[in-house]
């Protein structure tokens, strides 16, 4: 079995592996960082550690909106501590592992998306938290987040 965190962007229901997601907040305010990639609203503080928030809608081409007090930011390891900007969180689901289908084997050139996981109730896309900063938006996040000299 796998644990798998769902969460909402509009009507689609995506997941991330449990291990990944450190926790869940409330939206909190975002100070908008300059030089950062086009897909990090901005920075906030979490326990003295600035973290950048990324908006999945802007990674995945959704209509934007404006952060509302209702929305959740996901504090989750990719590689770094980031904030993914999500509508809702769901909970928690368990899910045998053989019902987790690789992206590949069922579309071609889904990006962000390690896998689709196949329910009674629908479908959950597992997002690859790999992907979700590319490696020049890594590095030009880096350059964001250093102190002017």
């Amino acid at each position: 079995m796998q644990q798998v965190v769902t969460f909402l962007l509009d009507e689609t229901r995506f997941g991330l592996p449990l291990p990944a997601v450190e926790r869940v907040l409330r939206a909190v305010w975002i100070t908008p960082l300059p030089q950062a990639p086009s897909v990090v609203l901005g920075v906030f503080d979490l326990e003295g550690d600035a973290v950048p928030a990324v908006s999945l809608r802007r990674r995945f081409e959704l209509a934007e909106r404006p952060v509302e007090p209702a929305d959740q930011l996901l504090v989750v390891r990719a590689g770094r501590r980031l904030a993914l900007h999500v509508d809702a969180v769901q909970g928690v689901l368990e899910c045998d592992a053989q019902a987790i289908v690789v992206a590949g084997s069922v579309v071609s050139g889904i990006g962000h998306v390690a896998g689709t996981a196949v329910l009674d109730d629908g479908l959950v896309l597992i997002q690859d938290l790999g992907t979700v900063l590319s490696l020049d938006e890594d590095r030009e996040l880096d350059g964001a987040l250093e102190p002017s000299a």
